[in-house]
C-alpha cells in the first residue's frame, strides 16, 4: 500500500517507520525538507515532498501535525485528500504550558478538532486514531497486559475497518466509538495520558478497554 503522511514531528517519523516495516511505500510531506532530509537519509523508503504530494501518494493518509496547523494543512493538501481515508492522530494542544500535569486545549467539551477538520472537507474520510498514546508506543508496542486498544471514531464505516486492520498489523486492537462526534471524548484521552509523564517522567503506557 502507498501511504502519505502530513507532519515532520515524532509521530509522523514513528508511524513512517512502521508503515515500512510493514511492507507499506511512504511519502512524507512536510513544508520545509530540511527537517526530515536526515531522518529519510537513515530510514530506506522514505520519500519526501510537500503536503499536496503526500496526499496524492497515499492511498490512505495520516495527518500528523501540531493540532493548531491541522486545519491548514488539509487546506494545503487540497483536492487531492477527497475520498481518501485519512487517519487523524491530531490533538488540539493549546500553546500554553500543562496545569498540574494537564494539557490544555483549543477547543471545548461540546466540540473537537475531529469535528472541525471533517467539517471543512466533508469528502474526506477522516478517522480519529493514534491520538491517545505517544510515539514510542504506536508500533508493535510491547505491554504485560497484552495488546493495548486503540479508540477510533468517525464516519465512514469501511475507512474506519481499513484503520482497524492497519492497528491490528501494529499491534493493536481497535475500539470503534462511533462517528466523528465521539472525538469529543477521544481527544481528552491525550491529557490523560500525559499526566503520568507530566508528574512521572512516565511516557509508556496505553489504555486497555477491558470487557
Amino acid at each position: 500500500m502507498k501511504v502519505g503522511i502530513i507532519g515532520s514531528g515524532d509521530v509522523a517519523k514513528a508511524l513512517a517507520r512502521g508503515f515500512i516495516k510493514h511492507g507499506h511505500a511512504v511519502l512524507m510531506g512536510t513544508r520545509e525538507e530540511g527537517k526530515l532530509k536526515a531522518f529519510a537519509d537513515e530510514t530506506p523508503g522514505v520519500k519526501l515532498g510537500g503536503f499536496a504530494d503526500a496526499a496524492g501518494f497515499g492511498e490512505v493518509v495520516v495527518l500528523a501535525v501540531k493540532g493548531s496547523a491541522a486545519l491548514e494543512a488539509v487546506r494545503l493538501a487540497g483536492n487531492n485528500l477527497e475520498g481518501k481515508v485519512v487517519i487523524d492522530a491530531t490533538n488540539p494542544i493549546a500553546d500554553l504550558p500543562p496545569v498540574h500535569g494537564v494539557l490544555q486545549f483549543f477547543t471545548g467539551p461540546n466540540d473537537s478538532l475531529g469535528e472541525r477538520l471533517q467539517n471543512a472537507a466533508p469528502k474526506v474520510k477522516f478517522v480519529k486514531a493514534y491520538n491517545s498514546v505517544g510515539h514510542a508506543a504506536m508500533v508493535n508496542p510491547k505491554f504485560d497486559g497484552g495488546p493495548p486498544t486503540m479508540f477510533i471514531a468517525g464516519n465512514d464505516d469501511q475507512a474506519k475497518a481499513s484503520v482497524s486492520d492497519i492497528l491490528k498489523a501494529f499491534g493493536w486492537e481497535a475500539a470503534d466509538m462511533g462517528p466523528i462526534e465521539a472525538s469529543r471524548a477521544l481527544e481528552p484521552l491525550c491529557q490523560l495520558w500525559c499526566i503520568p509523564g507530566f508528574t512521572r517522567n512516565d511516557w509508556y503506557h496505553a489504555f486497555k478497554l477491558l470487557r
